[in-house]
């Protein structure tokens, strides 16, 4: 029984070998969210993956959001959430609790799970060394937002940095200006963009979806590829629709900017990010 399992181990590291040295030295970047980051089972798996791919020398960026947070600490603030077409409109007191909750206290406690996994990591926002330079978004009809910020520049100096220096960057998503604004931005998007003006190998992100489906009520019709050249095709079909548009758009953004390949992949799966990166087969969808 136990020569079994050896040779069953032994096998799985031969089989991911040749991932590992295709990704060797290159950037991966993880938009982190939904389940997997509210869950602790799964976000102790995310985190053991992290290290891991690190460790065998990947680059891994992980990029995070914090949507649950900040709703709670508003509610015990007694600061009401107002949305425009979907969109939270940010006004000067919501960006306060957003830049304290984001980058004081989701990204800490990320970096911290990650030092407990035996991880090297440091923790940055986007307004350390203007990483995400914004402008004022507004809503698609018109509609004033606050302080939403739309991503005109990356600079990646404190990212690249902290890949030289061995860690693991850690990146809440708010935005400056060159006036001292700070904005919220959008974690998909703000990844996208990361991971284009990084040369990524790959960009994750990390849903509570199996992936693109064919039919959105059945699991069972994943589509495993798609080329960026389908999408437009698929909008007018339906198959892309509602809340799949956006991050979709940020894939298809990615891919033309340069980055290889990225994924849409189920975070509600322990290892996803280990199974989509280290085999064949992939998991979720892929755009090329």
């Amino acid at each position: 029984m136990g020569e079994i399992l050896n040779n069953a181990r032994a096998q799985v590291l031969i089989d991911a070998l040749p991932y590992i040295q295709k990704y060797n030295n290159k950037i991966v970047v993880v938009k982190y969210g939904g389940n997997a980051m509210t869950n602790n089972e799964l976000k102790d798996a995310v985190m053991n993956d992290i290290v891991l791919l690190s460790l065998v020398g990947i680059k891994v960026v992980l990029v995070h959001g914090g949507g649950p947070e900040i709703n709670d600490m508003l509610r015990r603030l007694g600061i009401e959430s107002r949305f425009v077409n979907g969109l939270r409109y940010t006004d000067a007191e919501t960006i306060d609790v957003v830049k304290m909750v984001l980058s004081g206290k989701v990204n800490k406690e990320l970096v911290q799970l990650l030092a407990q996994h035996k991880g090297s990591a440091v923790g940055l926002c986007g307004i350390d060394g203007q990483m995400l330079m914004a402008k004022k978004a507004v809503s698609s009809d018109g509609q004033d937002l606050g302080f939403v910020g739309d991503i005109e520049k990356v600079n990646t100096k404190p990212i690249l940095d902290a890949l030289r220096n061995g860690n693991i960057p850690v990146i809440a998503t708010v935005a400056t200006d060159e006036e001292g604004n700070t904005y919220n931005v959008n974690a998909d998007t703000a990844a996208a963009r990361i991971a284009a003006e990084l040369g990524a190998e790959n960009l994750i992100l990390m849903t509570d979806i199996a992936g693109l489906l064919r039919d959105k009520d059945d699991p069972s019709t994943l589509i495993p590829a798609v080329n960026v050249s389908e999408v437009p095709f698929m909008k007018r079909q339906g198959i892309i629709s509602g809340g799949m548009i956006p991050k979709i758009d940020c894939c298809v953004e990615a891919v033309r900017r340069g980055v290889k390949k990225t994924a849409i992949i189920d975070g509600r799966i322990p290892h996803s990010i280990l199974i989509e990166i280290l085999s064949n087969e992939g998991i979720g969808t892929q755009f090329t």
